[in-house]
């Protein structure tokens, strides 16, 4: 960790204890001061020394989405972005209306978060897919809304879609598809 008073300090917020200390390397060589959370009420206990945060989506069994909207209302100032390898259209659009200003997937280089704390405007040339979601690539984005929608309760969830509680665990714990 760096200690020079000027730089600015950048929270990670990951259960992952190994990519936190590779990541905080590769974003301390880039000159910010880092520090790291491998739980919510540790970030809470902390974020108010950052300028910047990221957020994992999935930290243990909580849902960063909690942190980063008990954050925004804490640190109005602080811009947070999600880093996840569990991506969906609604975990998106629920971080960017909490309070996230960018949402990145795993894995990200050092270079790609920075250049997200910088953007301050949306991109009108972002490339519009010519081919629809797959049909599993579909049915993970619906499971992912309809678990949005219930606060992340899995058994609520799985009551409102219908299915046994195990089954939507086992499905959510699969790795989404890329389309």
């Amino acid at each position: 960790m760096n200690d020079v008073t000027n730089q600015e300090t950048i929270l990670l917020v990951d259960d992952d204890k190994v990519f936190c200390e590779t990541m905080a390397r590769a974003l301390g060589r880039l000159d910010y001061r880092i520090l790291t959370a491998n739980n919510s009420d540790d970030a809470t206990n902390i974020a108010g020394e950052a300028n910047y945060a990221v957020i994992d989506l999935r930290i243990g069994e909580e849902s960063g989405l909690n942190l980063i909207d008990t954050l925004h209302h804490q640190y109005p100032e602080l811009r947070m972005i999600v880093l996840t390898g569990f991506s969906s259209i609604a975990t998106a659009v629920e971080a960017i209306k909490l309070g996230a200003v960018h949402y990145l997937t795993k894995p990200t280089e050092a270079i790609d978060i920075v250049n997200a704390f910088a953007k301050t405007h949306g991109n009108t040339n972002i490339d519009i897919d010519a081919q629809p979601m797959s049909v599993n690539r579909l049915e993970w984005e619906h499971l992912q809304r309809v678990l949005t929608e219930h606060d992340g309760n899995i058994s609520a969830a799985a009551r409102a879609l219908g299915m046994h509680r195990r089954t939507l665990q086992r499905k959510l714990q699969k790795k989404p598809v890329s389309r």
